[in-house]
């Protein structure tokens, strides 16, 4: 019989999370294969932060970056003690990926190209001897009783019908956002018939759909810096400022997306308003002086065509579409002075209703995933299985955009990487 090639680890999922981990396997000796069932490794990575990569956020203290992820974060503790955003950027700085800190402690490549990110890893993955198959979809994974009554994983069967052999194998397939790059919950199906337990996925980082047509008319305007509340049964739940932006669906921006997780869950409860301040640091009579000695500079001008001076011309046009049309038309000087303090209202309360979240093909980010108590996360790898390993977007954690969940990926890939170095010095594989 043909002597069958039997790998260290065998990763599903040629994403953040499984190069990062192949990567550091590989790099300490182990022979690693990493399936992919796309054309290409990192479909998902090449479009992220807008095509330009947000690799990680730098909030270097641990503790306060781990705030973010939410009940999560008693978690993830241990990986984050073991690689951390300061070893993310020490990775990629060492590999020569010069990088960028922008608001909010965002990190892009410097070149803000997502390709250059997913040119410098799969360059590293190469010179470290990494097998890569792309093309190549996993449907089944073998799993075998071992002589001391453990479970487990044996190999790996391709839609091609090939048969792989390892004797660690990682799950690193993603969630299900951006279904179109491949993200289509594979994981989820394999560890639920390992007998993991997986948490139905929601959207979680999305865009907010409204019943406001006037608002859906001025699309892809944007306005730098507001405040908004989500009302239900007339309290304000949620106040948020930050950037907005204007969609023929709704809205979105990260004030949005960062929002909607929380929306989402209001919705379950009934009806959710939103109210838009364009101006949350001007007080309504300040702003009302400000828009008067507008006023009073351009006394013969249509209110029209003085209104842009203070608004975008779409926003100011939309603001003015809530009013009778003949409104627009007049003169500076023949505008009373309750009007222009409506128009004042309007800018400082522009409400609509949120209808609904978008749906997982447009989320950023998707909840779900694998129940964090079935998951040791000193190494990564799963509690029922001890030569299976998950990673990622697999793994049920929330966490806001802004670099947190590339972190994530480069945290528990690095994490579980290692521990196959272990097993080869312990002489377990």
């Amino acid at each position: 019989m043909e002597n069958k090639k039997i790998y260290d680890l065998i990763i599903i999922g040629g994403g953040p999370a499984g190069m990062m981990m192949s990567i550091t396997a590989a790099k300490d000796g182990a022979s690693v294969l990493l399936l992919e069932k796309n054309t290409e490794l990192g479909k998902k990575l090449k479009i992220t932060g807008g095509g330009r990569c947000n690799i990680t956020n730098k909030e270097l203290d641990n503790k306060k970056f781990l705030e973010n992820f939410g009940n999560s974060k008693k978690f993830l503790f241990s990986p984050f003690a073991k690689f951390s955003v300061k070893d993310t950027l020490t990775f990629f700085e060492k590999n020569n990926l010069p990088l960028t800190v922008e608001a909010r402690n965002r990190v892009f490549p410097k070149s803000q190209k997502a390709t250059d990110v997913f040119k410098t890893l799969e360059k590293i993955m190469r010179n470290n001897g990494v097998k890569i198959l792309t093309n190549q979809q996993v449907i089944k994974i073998k799993k075998i009783d071992s002589s001391n009554g453990k479970n487990i994983l044996d190999s790996v069967k391709t839609k091609s019908g090939e048969t792989f052999f390892g004797k660690n194998f990682a799950i690193a397939t993603g969630g299900v956002a951006h279904s179109e790059t491949g993200s289509t919950g594979d994981g989820f199906k394999f560890l639920e018939r390992l007998g993991h337990t997986i948490k139905k996925p929601n959207p979680n980082i999305v865009p907010l759909k409204t019943d406001s047509e006037i608002l859906h008319k001025i699309s892809g305007t944007s306005w730098s810096f507001c405040k908004i509340r989500f009302i239900q049964n007339k309290k304000t739940e949620i106040s948020k400022k930050g950037k907005i932006l204007f969609t023929h669906f709704g809205l979105s921006a990260p004030l949005i997306l960062n929002s909607s997780y929380e929306v989402r869950n209001l919705l379950k409860n009934g009806v959710v308003e939103a109210s838009i301040d364009l101006f949350p640091d001007t007080e309504e009579p300040e702003l009302d002086r400000k828009l008067w000695r507008l006023f009073e500079k351009n006394q013969t001008k249509k209110l029209k065509n003085v209104l842009p001076e203070l608004l975008q011309k779409k926003l100011a046009e939309a603001i003015l579409e809530y009013f009778p049309k003949e409104l627009s038309n007049k003169q500076i000087n023949e505008v009373s002075k309750e009007e222009r303090k409506k128009i004042v209202k309007k800018m400082k309360n522009l409400t609509m209703q949120i209808i609904d979240t978008l749906g997982l093909n447009k989320a950023v980010i998707a909840d779900g995933g694998l129940i964090l108590n079935e998951v040791n996360f000193s190494n990564m790898s799963s509690k029922l299985y001890p030569n299976l390993y998950v990673l990622g977007d697999v793994l049920n954690i929330n966490r806001p955009s802004g670099g947190f969940s590339l972190q994530l990926c480069w945290t528990t890939g690095y994490v579980a990487g290692k521990d196959i170095t272990i097993k080869k010095h312990e002489t377990k594989i």
